[in-house]
């Protein structure tokens, strides 16, 4: 009985320590964040997309004073360690401004991010 229980118990251990949260493939992630702008005002409700050369793309909200925090996962903070090109747009609930196309469909932003601390504040212009 006592030699039953412990082959058990070193099996669930085994088990629970071969367990994670994440797979074996996941990326190295540095953590972006930083505040948007539209001709100096902060945005508030705009999706921003970092998108690697390959691999998942990080996104992130801004906030009413247009700072944002990007996400990997959903339990996850950061963005995959490289280049990558951001966009912005309009999310789903909200609208605002029109974002100029070098910053939202035909974007023109990069941003190489390297491990740890990434701030990217991005400070658009309509004309």
């Amino acid at each position: 009985m006592r030699l039953s229980f412990l082959l058990v118990f070193v099996l669930l251990i085994s088990i629970l320590a071969g367990c994670s949260s994440h797979g074996a493939d996941m990326p190295e992630l540095g953590q972006v964040h930083g505040k948007v702008t539209l001709d100096g005002q902060p945005l508030s409700g705009v999706d921003l997309l970092f998108e690697p050369e390959t691999g998942r793309t990080s996104r992130a909200t801004t906030k009413e004073d247009g700072s944002y925090s990007a996400q990997y996962l959903i339990d996850e903070a950061g963005v995959k360690v490289g280049p990558s090109v951001v966009r912005l747009e309009w999310g789903i609930d909200a609208s605002g401004p029109k974002i100029p196309a070098k910053y939202g469909s035909k974007s023109e932003l990069k941003l190489d991010v390297q491990p740890g601390d990434n701030v990217f504040d991005i400070e658009m212009k309509s004309k």
